[in-house]
């Protein structure tokens, strides 16, 4: 089985780094950089509880020095990836599967969900359509990644907490390319369940991450001081029960209650989510996927979404005004 992880940050280096000591498929990674360099040099290395490994990984700058495979993972985020469309077009073969590994709502929503909406594309994570057209919707095995790790320095991710990759086919089949993938992986020590609604499963993450990364950002503030907070706490409480009635439209099912949700992000401490750190750093923050997608499907449904439109607007402008505002365009 020939696998590419494209993007070998964080996650996409876990997960790379998981899969090439198992030794079961052959494993290559797309990166760049200094990261590139000493992966190439010292090994693509892993701390995980507390112990160092290095793993063989062949990593390549051009994707066209790896040729066609037979799973492409896309770990790299959702505004990344229509740029790096042509850069990911070598790999892809026939029967290529690609595995979207990005936060929010993704491009290939409605593909295979039946319904008046069959085929819609979102704009604001696929202006255009590009990526529907040039990757394929049928191509697509849909995830959901709970992993925690963070890159501490060039060839080297550091795995924080976490080892479940949720994976679904868009259809919600149980087809032989999700379920032999789901074997490697959990061969590799990853707990893979294979999911008949992914859909659903993306949006109780999704849930979280539209309220809370945004205030999170605008504020400052760790996900425990959110969620201890009663204002903002309620303005996130708020944002997810407009999100819940657009999701429900759609026919989600949310297993567990707003509150619930709430109280499971406040228990993951003083955390700052991925949209802070990306603004303290300077780099494009995830805002069109994880919130400005919502706003689309509310629009799409019929459902008013004032607090979501509101808390957007603040959120955008405060990342424009900051230089960290990408469009997926």
């Amino acid at each position: 089985m020939r696998i590419t992880i494209f993007g070998a940050g964080a996650i996409g280096g876990y997960l790379a780094a998981k899969l090439a000591m198992a030794g079961r498929v052959d494993l290559s990674i797309v990166a760049r950089g200094a990261h590139l360099d000493a992966i190439r040099t010292a090994g693509l290395r892993l701390i995980e509880d507390g112990h160092e490994s290095v793993a063989s990984v062949r990593a390549a700058a051009q994707a066209q020095e790896l040729g066609v495979q037979d799973y492409v993972v896309l770990a790299l985020k959702a505004h990344s990836l229509a740029p790096a469309l042509d850069q990911i077009a070598p790999l892809l073969g026939e029967g290529t599967a690609v595995v979207t590994m990005q936060n929010g709502v993704p491009w290939w929503y409605f593909h295979k969900i039946g319904g008046s909406l069959e085929g819609t594309r979102l704009q604001a994570v696929d202006p255009g359509g590009l990526i529907w057209d040039r990757l394929g919707p049928d191509r697509v095995i849909g995830s959901v990644v709970y992993p925690a790790a963070e890159v501490d320095a060039p060839g080297l991710v550091r795995h924080i907490e976490g080892k479940r990759f949720s994976l679904g086919e868009p259809s919600g089949e149980k087809s032989e390319r999700v379920t032999r993938l789901a074997e490697e992986m959990v061969a590799a020590g990853l707990q893979v369940p294979v999911r008949d609604d992914i859909r659903s499963e993306i949006w109780v993450k999704l849930w979280g991450n539209l309220s809370f990364n945004p205030i999170s950002a605008l504020t400052g503030s760790t996900l425990a001081a959110i969620a201890a907070d009663e204002a903002t706490r309620t303005l996130a409480r708020i944002m997810m029960l407009e999100a819940q009635v657009i999701g429900e439209r759609l026919g989600v099912r949310f297993p567990i209650s707003v509150d619930r949700r709430i109280k499971g992000a406040g228990d993951v401490g003083e955390h700052k989510t991925s949209m802070l750190q990306d603004l303290e750093r300077g780099r494009p923050m995830e805002i069109d996927a994880l919130v400005t997608a919502v706003q689309e499907l509310g629009r799409l449904t019929g459902q008013p979404t004032p607090t979501i439109d509101s808390v957007l607007a603040l959120v955008r402008r405060l990342a424009i005004e900051r230089g960290c505002y990408l469009t997926s365009a």
